[in-house]
């Protein structure tokens, strides 16, 4: 028999991430994966091990608890929150039911993968704006907006840090509302970002073509749970919750959500080191031969050098330091890497390793 699948289907490519290979080696240290740089809380971690029991039960179908608390962290109402399996789970979803062979899409590159390779599953006409800071190419990209179409923006940006303002991005979202398009804001990061507060989720109250994505995972180090959520028009939120696949969301991660959403003071006291970490970073990378960061607003850096990436990430490996390689982000080449920003004692191990390269 031929196995027949959708053009699309035949044509995908799964996209590499940061974490990769698993790590069960525990003497590697994992810069690819953009966490907390505080670990996890540990109010989740007593409530997992209390609650380990009740995974012989159904979870919540419609995370409902979980809700309730995102209901007072963002201070909107229930019909405007969902709850996904991560924020991946979200993005496939909203392209799923929003997007189709006739929707234009305009993702500003280099930028996280899956929202191309989402849209792509749909069919979609993708353009690229390539920009290293989209903060200085505002009219430019305000230009190419289409009509009816969706906009993906990541703010800040990953991989490269950048943090487009409030106001410039509400012009974007003013032009899209005119034109009938989408604009999805992933502030997976936002909450990383110190003395600093761009987000634009208050304006979902104001715009309902504006949809923000955020995630536990990075704020709250939860990777291994998978749990996210978005603010969104109740039209919009309607219509994703009748499309999720059920129970996607797991007891421990609904358990953990609602653990984590009490401790503001892990997100204040997280924010703290990032401030500290990024800054000691930059200017000791900045030092070395070869190697140079562009500036970043949250707990990762993006850093140009002259060596070949690939080549450089296997002898970090061999120092036990995990880098990203950076080659296959649309926009970028083998001359990038990307490091999480950690404990100090963790970054001058990865200075050191940098040093060793040289």
């Amino acid at each position: 028999m031929k196995i027949r699948t959708k053009l699309s289907i035949r044509k995908h490519v799964p996209v590499i991430h940061g974490g990769r290979p698993p790590l069960t080696d525990h003497k590697i240290i994992d810069f690819s994966s953009n966490i907390s740089p505080i670990g996890i809380p540990s109010s989740v971690k007593k409530i997992l091990k209390k609650n380990i029991d009740n995974i012989k039960n159904y979870p919540d179908f419609s995370s409902s608890s979980v809700i309730s608390s995102l209901e007072k962290y963002t201070q909107y109402e229930k019909s405007n929150i969902l709850v996904g399996n991560g924020a991946i789970e979200i993005i496939y979803n909203f392209c799923f039911a929003f997007l189709s062979k006739k929707t234009k899409v305009l993702i500003p590159v280099p930028t996280f993968q899956e929202y191309e390779t989402a849209a792509k599953l749909n069919n979609c006409v993708i353009s690229y704006f390539k920009t290293m800071n989209l903060s200085e190419n505002l009219d430019s990209f305000i230009s190419q907006i289409p009509k009816n179409g969706c906009i993906f923006i990541c703010n800040p940006n990953n991989p490269t840090g950048k943090l487009l303002p409030k106001n410039q991005l509400s012009e974007i979202i003013k032009k899209a509302k005119k034109l009938s398009t989408f604009v999805f804001v992933d502030e997976c990061f936002i909450e990383m970002v110190p003395d600093s507060n761009e987000s634009v989720i208050s304006h979902v109250k104001k715009y309902d073509n504006l949809f923000v994505l955020r995630s536990l995972t990075k704020s709250f180090a939860l990777p291994g749970i998978r749990i996210g959520y978005a603010i969104a028009s109740k039209q919009m939120i309607e219509i994703l919750q009748k499309i999720k696949i059920p129970w996607s969301v797991n007891s421990l991660a609904q358990d953990a959500a609602i653990s984590a959403l009490k401790t503001q003071s892990h997100l204040i006291k997280s924010n703290l080191v990032i401030k500290n970490e990024l800054n000691y970073l930059t200017n000791k990378i900045n030092r070395l031969n070869g190697f140079t960061c562009i500036n970043s607003s949250t707990n990762f850096l993006l850093i140009k050098t002259k060596k070949d990436s690939t080549k450089l990430q296997k002898k970090l490996l061999e120092q036990n330091i995990l880098v990203r390689d950076c080659k296959n982000f649309r926009g970028l080449n083998n001359h990038y890497i990307r490091v999480a920003v950690k404990s100090h004692k963790d970054n001058l191990k990865l200075v050191k390793a940098l040093e060793n390269a040289e």
